[in-house]
């Protein structure tokens, strides 16, 4: 087993002190820097940086980096939900490096989804039924991984199925995480 333990720091975001969520860090207490391109390779992240390592990933509206010493998460509801997300992720980088002889190692991330490509299926009404003030900032908001096609209310299902399959590419598989 490559990762043991860590210790947890939950804390509110300083700009945005009145937001309802919270991030956290989960300091590790052993290096995983060289498992890092095994776990980029098999989840995907959208980031990958070589100099010092670390790998991105947006999931559930989330943005989720992994880093030699530390995991940083953001837009946690409580710590309940951040412990459930560094367990899955510690689970899934002692997997990797125990299946790393059969893993080829990634160094750079996935291609990302163009905003102006995703604006393209959408209505363009700026209605704000998705909460936002335009679709433009919608596009953007799906490009993050924090919106889907599912918040568009005005999105038709031949649109949403267009956006989706558009999306896929750029989507870590998320059925199998268990938040």
């Amino acid at each position: 087993m490559l990762l043991e333990s860590y210790r947890l720091e939950i804390f509110n975001n300083e700009c945005m002190p009145g937001a309802m969520t919270v991030q956290c860090f989960a300091h590790l207490d052993q290096d995983v820097s060289e498992a890092l391109p095994f776990l980029n390779a098999e989840l995907g992240g959208f980031t990958y940086i070589e100099h010092p390592p670390s790998v991105t990933f947006r999931l559930h509206g989330k943005l989720l980096t992994v880093h030699g010493n530390k995991i940083a998460v953001n837009a946690l509801k409580d710590e309940t939900e951040a412990r459930k997300i560094v367990e899955w992720i510690k689970r899934e980088i002692n997997d990797v490096w125990k299946k790393r002889d059969t893993i080829t190692p990634r160094y750079r991330g996935i291609p990302q989804p163009q905003v102006i490509q995703i604006l393209k299926h959408l209505p363009k009404t700026n209605c704000r039924d998705c909460g936002e003030p335009t679709c433009m900032v919608f596009a953007t908001r799906v490009a993050e991984g924090a919106k889907g096609s599912g918040d568009c209310p005005s999105l038709p299902l031949s649109a949403k199925a267009e956006l989706d399959a558009y999306m896929k590419p750029y989507a870590l598989d998320v059925d199998g995480i268990p938040w």
